[in-house]
C-alpha cells in the first residue's frame, strides 16, 4: 500500500548503544475507571450507516466523497463539543498525487525460438506505475525469479546475494519462508513478517534498481483472493508527492496469478512449483527465465491533489502536552464506473466501523464529569487504502510530538458484526506493554485476549498504526473476536472468512441493519477504558524487550528525559 522503510531488530541500535535512558515512571496502581462508559449503540450504527451510504461515494481521497466525509466528521465532533486538533482547524492537509491507469496493455512475453505468451490485464495480471509520468513501460526486459525477494541480515537471508537486477524484471513470491514451511525458527513461522508484505517486496526491488517487479499471487499466502488484487489496483492509486516524482521506483509494478506464473516458467523449461519450494530454503539461488523477455505498457492520468486528515482533541487537565491517540482511516476505494450495476465501494466494515468507533470513543470522553489528565486526540486518516499515506504524513509532520505520544489505539475494519464473543483478537499479539492494560480491562468484560486466527495475513503491517510503531509509539490494534458466545468459534471463523472472500474491498461491503453490534460496542468500551487508564496515569508504555520497535521508543524516552532536565 505504500513505500515503507524496512524495519529490523537492529533499528537505531548504533545511536543507542551508549545510551541507557531512565525508565518512565510507572503508575503505582490502576486508576479508577468511570462508573459508566457512554457509548450509544444506536448512534454508532447510525454513523456507520451514514459513512457507508451511496451518497458518500465510497469515500475516495480528493473526491466529492471526501468533502462529504470531512463535513460529517467536523459536524459530529462539533456536536459533541470536541474541538479542533490542528490549531483552530480540524484538518491537516496531505499533499497527494493520483495516478490512474487509463490504458494497460497485456503482458507480452517474447521468446526467441518459440511462440510467446500473452497475459490479460485484470484476469491474469495487474500492472501499474507509481512514477509520476503519463506513460511507463517495460520493453524487452529480462526476467529473473528471486524467490521471496528478501534481504534480511538478522535472519541470515538474502535472495539477492550476488545478483544484479538493474534494468531487469524480478518475479517474487508473496509472504515469507516461515509461512511456506511452518518452521517457527524461520522468520516468524506462520505469522507474516514485514518482509512478507508486498510493500516491502516492491521497496527492495526499487533499492536494487529493478525495472519491473511482479509478485505471484497465492490466496493462502496473501490472505485474500485475486479479486482483491484486481479490484484494489485497478482504480486511481494515491501516493505522497515526492521531489523526484518517484523516479527511483520500478517502471512497472504488478501481480501475476499463480496460473500465469506457472505458464511463464514452463516457457523457459522451469517448474514453478518446484522452484517455489526451493525458495523457502537457504540453499535457494535466483533463477533467470532464460530467453523470456517482458513487455507491458501503461498510460496514466496524473493529477496532484490535496486530501485531509481530520484531527480533534480534548485537552488534558494536568498534562496537556502528553497525548493518547485514537485513530481510524476514513477513506475507502471510491467508485468504479466500469462495473455494471453497483459501482460504489461503500466500505462499511472497512472502515466506516472504525471511523464511527473513533466518534463513539470521542463522545464517551466528552461526557466525562472528570476530564482526562492527559490530552486525547482523535485522528481520522486519509489514503490508508492507497498505502497508509495519511498516517505516514502525520508521523512525518506530527501535530503532537511523537516523543510525548503515550499510545496509539487503532480501529480498522471492526469485523465482528455478528454479536458478542468470548475472545478479543490482538493484532500482532505479544508486541507492547499496552497489552497488559488491555488484558486487565478485557478480563473485567470476561473477554480473553487471543492472537490472530490468520497470522499469515500480516495484518499488523497493513494498517495505519504501523507508521506510528516504526516511529516508536506503542500501538494497539484489536480486531473483534472469533469465539461467538452462542454459536462458537467455528461460526466466527466462517463469518470472518465469508467477509474476506465475498466482501473485503468489494462493492458488497455495505451496511446491514440486521448486524448485531453489541460485541463491537463492548470492544469500543474496552478501547476507551485502556486509553482512559493511560490518560489518568504517569506511565509511558514501551514495546516488549526484543521487539523491533523498542529501540525507537527508548530513544524518545531519552528525549523526554533530556527535555525534563532542560538539556
Amino acid at each position: 500500500m505504500t513505500s515503507i522503510s524496512r524495519i529490523t531488530p537492529l533499528f537505531l541500535l548504533t545511536c543507542l548503544i551508549a545510551c541507557s535512558p531512565p525508565a518512565d515512571e510507572p503508575s503505582t496502581q490502576a486508576p479508577e475507571p468511570p462508573a459508566t462508559v457512554a457509548i450509544s449503540a444506536e448512534q454508532f450504527a447510525d454513523d456507520i450507516r451514514t459513512l457507508a451510504s451511496d451518497e458518500f461515494e465510497g469515500r475516495a481521497p480528493s473526491s466529492r466523497g471526501e468533502e462529504l466525509t470531512l463535513a460529517f466528521l467536523e459536524r459530529r465532533f462539533g456536536e459533541m463539543g470536541v474541538g479542533p486538533g490542528n490549531g483552530e482547524s480540524y484538518l491537516q492537509q496531505v499533499p497527494l498525487v493520483s495516478i490512474s491507469a487509463e490504458e494497460v496493455s497485456a503482458l507480452q512475453i517474447t521468446r526467441p525460438e518459440s511462440q510467446g505468451l500473452s497475459f490479460e490485464y485484470r484476469r491474469e495480471m495487474m500492472a501499474w506505475t507509481r512514477r509520476v509520468v503519463p506513460e511507463s513501460a517495460l520493453l524487452d526486459s529480462e526476467l529473473v525469479f528471486v524467490g521471496y525477494g528478501i534481504t534480511a541480515p538478522e535472519y541470515g537471508w538474502d535472495d539477492y546475494a550476488g545478483l544484479e537486477v538493474r534494468g531487469k524484471t524480478v518475479v517474487i513470491m508473496v509472504n515469507d519462508p516461515g509461512f511456506a514451511t511452518g518452521d517457527e525458527a524461520l522468520f516468524n513461522g506462520r505469522a507474516m513478517t514485514y518482509y512478507g508484505r508486498w510493500t516491502y517486496k516492491y521497496e527492495e526491488a526499487a533499492r536494487r534498481g529493478a525495472a519491473g517487479a511482479m509478485i505471484v499471487h497465492n490466496a493462502a499466502a496473501a490472505g485474500y483472493p485475486w479479486a482483491v488484487v484486481s479490484g484494489s489496483w485497478s482504480g486511481p492509486q494515491f501516493d505522497l508527492i515526492s521531489a523526484d516524482g518517484n523516479a527511483g521506483l520500478p517502471a512497472i509494478e504488478g501481480w501475476l496469478t499463480e496460473a500465469a506464473a506457472t505458464q511463464l516458467f514452463a516457457a523457459s523449461g522451469l517448474d514453478y512449483a518446484a522452484l517455489a519450494a526451493q525458495a523457502a530454503t537457504r540453499e535457494f539461488q535466483p533463477v533467470a527465465l532464460t530467453g523470456s523477455r517482458a513487455m507491458v505498457a501503461v498510460s496514466n492520468r496524473v493529477r496532484s491533489s490535496v486530501s485531509n486528515n481530520v484531527i480533534a482533541r480534548i485537552e488534558g487537565s494536568r498534562y496537556p502536552d502528553e497525548t493518547i491517540i485514537y485513530m481510524a482511516h476514513w477513506d475507502h476505494l471510491g467508485t468504479d464506473p466500469r462495473l455494471e450495476g453497483n459501482q460504489v465501494f461503500n466500505g462499511a466494515i472497512d472502515n466506516a466501523t472504525g471511523t464511527a468507533g473513533v466518534l463513539a470513543v470521542a463522545e464517551a470522553f466528552a461526557t466525562l464529569s472528570t476530564p482526562p489528565e492527559r490530552s486525547i486526540v482523535f485522528l481520522a486518516l486519509t489514503a490508508e487504502e492507497a498505502g497508509l499515506h495519511g498516517s505516514a504524513y502525520y508521523v512525518s509532520n506530527p501535530v503532537y510530538p511523537l516523543a510525548t505520544t503515550v499510545a496509539a489505539i487503532n480501529m480498522d475494519a471492526m469485523r465482528s458484526v455478528w454479536g458478542p464473543t468470548r475472545d478479543l483478537i490482538v493484532v500482532g499479539k505479544g508486541a507492547s506493554e499496552l497489552e497488559d492494560h488491555l488484558a486487565r480491562v478485557a478480563a473485567e468484560k470476561s473477554r480473553t485476549l487471543t492472537g490472530e486466527a490468520r497470522p499469515q495475513e500480516g495484518m499488523f503491517y497493513r494498517s495505519d498504526h504501523f507508521n506510528f510503531a516504526k516511529a516508536g509509539v506503542p500501538a494497539l490494534y484489536t480486531s473483534g473476536g472469533i469465539d461467538h458466545i452462542e454459536m462458537g468459534r467455528e461460526f466466527g471463523l466462517a463469518r470472518r472468512d465469508e467477509y474476506t472472500q465475498l466482501h473485503y474491498h468489494k462493492v458488497t461491503d455495505e451496511f446491514d441493519p440486521a448486524w448485531d453490534l453489541s460485541g463491537l460496542v463492548e470492544e469500543l468500551e474496552i478501547n476507551f477504558l485502556v486509553g482512559h487508564g493511560l490518560a489518568m496515569s504517569r506511565e509511558f508504555p514501551n514495546w516488549y524487550e526484543g521487539n523491533e520497535f523498542r529501540a525507537a521508543r527508548d530513544a524518545s524516552a531519552a528525549q523526554r528525559a533530556s527535555s525534563t532536565r532542560g538539556e
